[in-house]
């Protein structure tokens, strides 16, 4: 018997929908497989502006960082969008994120047999997908410094009379960097699970303009050499983000930096018919009671705020979240098997939400999967 302790992050929006989805399951699979999950909820984003003023509330990383995962699922919302305000939702899982040492997300997009019509993209080009996107997840322009804005002379701007300055506008600095051990031990990581897989790394980058990716293209290529067994291509991340639509079953593992893993993989969740299908695993060095590595869980989606409460959230994300999970932080591959499978067969069964051209509620989906999860 696994015991394990969890930290719940539900957030915003649909945040707790989803997340209450996934602890059905894992009440299932404690129950089915003889195991005691502990689990907590805790403040993050909006809602924890709203109840403390601060996003990532004090007692929320004090129970983050001793506990074996975290499931998180979603922050943010139009309430919270003001340009000007200083705290914002995702500074809460941006500073959750870097507290934790997750620098590897995980995204992997699998499609479903039956959903390839619900993909915008031709069925016969979604043959043969399954991809991993390696993402770096706790650098690049996200956490770069500097990281200001300030006032600078309009170029161009005439001299007014009596030599006064020239007329002043607002700059904004974002700053994209890498250090060599960053990428490094990120490229470790897909290159291990490239080995797992079909062998093949694609390093997406922008190294014909920006100085960060060409130090990212050096050091991948660098990592490279103690994986022989492993081939690597580079492929710029405007090539890669049009090859994921015209010929996505090319790609294996895609390895790339916080910014843009996160819009490709926003781009790939639409070949499997939704967002809502998509899970993460975010993992680091540090490990858990267990021995194994401390991860911070949750779907790729947002908070989704125009249908939070209505029932129709998609928890398909979220639940193979706890499948990675279960494999990843608690060592549990068959409980993860068995969790996965259980999606597999509800959507083979025709089960669907609404964002899969459906009708079933959040609710009809999760007890569908939970019936599978039974048999």
């Amino acid at each position: 018997m696994t015991r394990a302790n969890l930290v719940l992050t539900p957030g915003d929006g649909i945040g707790p929908e989803v997340v209450d989805a996934a602890i059905q399951v894992l009440k299932a699979v404690a129950d089915r497989f003889g195991h005691s999950f502990q689990t907590r909820p805790y403040l993050v984003g909006g809602c924890a502006i709203d109840a403390v003023g601060t996003a990532l509330p004090a007692e929320t990383l004090q129970a983050a960082l001793p506990a074996d995962a975290v499931l998180l699922g979603a922050v943010g919302g139009p309430r919270w969008d003001d340009p000007d305000a200083s705290v914002r939702p995702e500074q809460g899982l941006l500073k959750l994120r870097k507290a934790l040492g997750v620098f590897a997300n995980l995204r992997p997009v699998q499609l479903y047999p039956e959903l390839l019509d619900a993909s915008p993209v031709r069925p016969e080009r979604l043959q043969g997908v399954d991809l991993l996107v390696v993402r770096e997840l706790t650098s690049d322009v996200y956490f770069g410094e500097p990281k200001l804005r300030r006032m600078v002379p309009i170029v161009g701007a005439p001299v007014g009379m009596q030599g006064l300055h020239p007329q002043e506008e607002i700059q904004a600095i974002d700053t994209m960097s890498y250090t060599e051990s960053e990428i490094r031990r990120v490229a470790h990581v897909a290159f291990q699970l490239a080995r797992g897989r079909r062998t093949k790394v694609t390093s997406v980058d922008k190294a014909n303009v920006l100085e960060s990716s060409r130090l990212w293209r050096q050091v991948v290529t660098e990592v490279s050499h103690a994986y022989p067994d492993v081939a690597l291509e580079h492929v710029l991340v405007d090539a890669a983000s049009m090859f994921l639509i015209s010929r996505p079953a090319s790609f294996d593992v895609i390895l790339t930096g916080n910014m843009f893993g996160d819009i490709l993989t926003d781009e790939a969740s639409v070949l499997t018919g939704s967002m809502g299908n998509l899970p993460s695993a975010s993992l680091g060095d540090v490990k858990n009671s267990l021995g194994l590595p401390r991860g911070l869980y949750e779907p790729i989606h947002g908070s989704a705020p125009d249908i939070a409460g209505q029932g129709l959230a998609n928890p398909i994300g979220t639940i193979m979240s706890l499948a990675m999970l279960l494999r990843h932080s608690l060592g549990l591959p068959a409980e993860a098997d068995a969790v996965e499978s259980a999606v597999k067969a509800a959507i083979s069964a025709g089960c669907r939400t609404r964002d899969l051209g459906g009708e079933l509620t959040t609710r009809q989906m999760t007890a569908a999967i939970l019936d599978r999860l039974g048999r």
